[in-house]
């Protein structure tokens, strides 16, 4: 028995075979041609991608029917990606310049453009590199005539164990037959990912080399809530897993019965259980889970092409489509938030010494009023298909908020200008993740409509960690007295102006976190669509006074690990379920 640990990223739990899937490494040839051969190549090169456009679209029509939201926008931007005139244009001056056959000539772009993408730091905008290559080899394969391996052709349940599936080979595979998916590459804002949550099968990622351990037929464990994989389990071993299996499932069945309930507490406070999601694929999961609607909807995943910024009509279209998709229901898009440590090809071109305090989120955008402004106009003009909210990220103080506002109001003048409509009232708010801003809230208050804590920040800033680093990652705790104190400061702050306050950081799900939140006031919680149901249950079985005498209580403690085992000791006492 070997055990391995990776990224949770779809809960549940799987047993079953082993069915190692390899895509077969292609020889790629390099050689010289004559000045005479390059647009014989060049028509080489077009006719392999009008090939592997048909076979893209074969898949679309094969899955008809079973076809997940996101998942058609997705295959349509392989094809958009392969019928690019820019990446047209980039073989032929290679063609020219190297004088090379097309098929090293297709290797050399596109790693290229990879490299530039890996320069970011950020997982969703690394993982989209995979888009890249999953393209680029659907056309060499039609260039060197090579067949791989197809998913689609499963005719038995497995347990998919890869090095890393790319996204056209997770969305064509026969979901009936996949029982899990363990691969050693991969995060939870990968296509693997995203689609194992939709379909809700068992995955985790992240877990380095199990595909080289691996063999067909081997029995395997996938827990996806606990980020663990098991090969060859002893029957100890196993026959906990069955009986863990038939409790999560129990759980999960009574859980999604919450979906038509509303978040109330026993004594009938209305609390908005939210949503973050990353790009629109996720939008499925977040109606199945009983959201009230999305809380934090990044807008980074438009800002994946290298050195080519979204316009502002693919920006439209974008917020357009989820705002359509929620029908009614809230959707907060945050501004963009890039730079610092999540860098993009062509917008950061300074290296900075400490990027998670540098250039980045709004201090980039009004730096950057041209690409600011394009993203404002797209979700005012998206604004009227929809409940839309718009947030401003990583606020510091007042002179940022109101700079903000004239750039807003610029983009609102430019679009009545050419008579183009939007909502005139969409709540305009920002997120508190700076302590400088926790502490500043009575003024913030009065320039804003709402508030949304970002603790993922607000934690590091606050006690000086940062959270990537595993040496002092023991530091990184939202129960900490000083970061609950910049909490509740900030939702006395904003009751007090009349304003709603939010949290959107990780904390939200935490149900350790949930009984102190309700008892400070906080109004809105968002988190990723999984965790909605259980923070629900706990909320429903809460009443306010009972929270506001637990925080009332904390408030006088002196440290994280004594409010902590407080917190747990009260959770164990109260509730006649298992909630951490």
């Amino acid at each position: 028995m070997k055990v391995f640990h990776g990224i949770m990223a779809s809960p549940g739990i799987a047993a079953g075979k082993a069915y190692v899937f390899k895509q077969i490494k292609i020889s790629i040839p390099e050689y010289n041609i004559a000045s005479q051969d390059i647009e014989a190549e060049m028509s080489r090169f077009l006719e392999a991608v009008e090939k592997a456009t048909f076979e893209v679209e074969n898949i679309k029509l094969n899955i008809k029917g079973n076809m997940k939201n996101g998942q058609q926008e997705l295959l349509d931007s392989h094809i958009l990606m392969m019928n690019d005139p820019e990446l047209k244009e980039k073989i032929n001056s290679g063609l020219k310049n190297q004088k090379k056959n097309v098929e090293w000539i297709l290797i050399q772009v596109i790693e290229d453009m990879i490299a530039q993408l890996k320069l970011s730091q950020d997982e969703y905008l690394n993982e989209r590199s995979l888009d890249f290559r999953d393209m680029s080899n659907r056309i060499l394969n039609q260039l060197l005539y090579f067949k791989q391996p197809s998913l689609s052709e499963l005719d038995e349940p497995v347990i998919i164990v890869s090095h890393n599936l790319m996204p056209s080979d997770a969305i064509g595979m026969r979901k009936d037959m996949v029982k899990g998916i363990a691969t050693d590459a991969g995060g939870k804002t990968s296509h693997t990912a995203i689609l194992a949550r939709s379909l809700e099968i068992p995955a985790v990622l992240g877990l380095m080399d199990i595909s080289r351990y691996v063999k067909d037929g081997d029995d395997i464990i996938i827990d996806g809530n606990s980020g663990t994989v098991i090969v060859d389990p002893d029957k100890k071993t196993e026959s906990g897993y069955r009986t863990t299996k038939k409790k999560w499932e129990k759980h999960e069945k009574d859980l999604l019965q919450l979906n038509r309930l509303a978040a109330e507490t026993r004594d009938g406070k209305l609390i908005n259980l939210e949503a973050n999601i990353e790009i629109p694929e996720e939008v499925d999961s977040v109606i199945m889970h009983g959201a009230d609607g999305v809380g934090l909807f990044r807008s980074e995943f438009l800002y994946i092409q290298p050195n080519k910024f979204p316009n502002e009509e693919e920006q439209y279209i974008a917020y357009k489509s989820v705002l359509q998709r929620l029908k009614g229901k809230t959707v907060t898009i945050r501004t963009l938030d890039l730079g610092g440590d999540k860098r993009v090809p062509g917008l950061n071109t300074i290296e900075e010494n400490n990027p998670i305090l540098g250039w980045r989120a709004i201090r980039f955008c009004l730096s950057r009023p041209d690409i600011f402004k394009t993203q404002l106009r797209a979700l005012l003009r998206a604004s009227i298909y929809g409940n839309l909210k718009v947030m401003f990220p990583m606020i510091s103080g007042i002179e940022e908020v109101e700079h903000s506002f004239e750039i807003y109001e610029e983009a609102k003048a430019e679009l009545k200008a050419k008579g183009i409509e939007y909502n005139e009232n969409i709540p305009v708010g920002i997120m508190i993740e700076i302590p400088s801003a926790a502490v500043t809230t009575d003024i913030l208050a009065k320039k804003v409509d709402f508030f949304s804590i970002g603790t993922n920040d607000l934690i590091q800033y606050t006690v000086a960690v940062d959270r990537g680093n595993e040496r002092i990652a023991y530091l990184y705790e939202p129960f900490h007295p000083g970061v609950l104190r910049l909490i509740q400061l900030t939702i006395v702050n904003g009751h007090k102006q009349g304003i709603p306050v939010g949290m959107c950081g990780e904390m939200a799900s935490d149900p350790l976190a949930t009984v102190i939140l309700i008892g400070m006031g906080l109004d809105e919680f968002s988190m990723s669509a999984i965790s909605i149901p259980g923070i629900k249950r706990i909320i429903r079985s809460i009443n306010v006074l009972d929270a506001e005498e637990v925080v009332g209580n904390i408030m006088e403690m002196r440290s994280y690990s004594e409010i902590s085992e407080y917190v747990k000791k009260w959770m164990r006492n109260y509730f006649d379920f298992e909630t951490y």
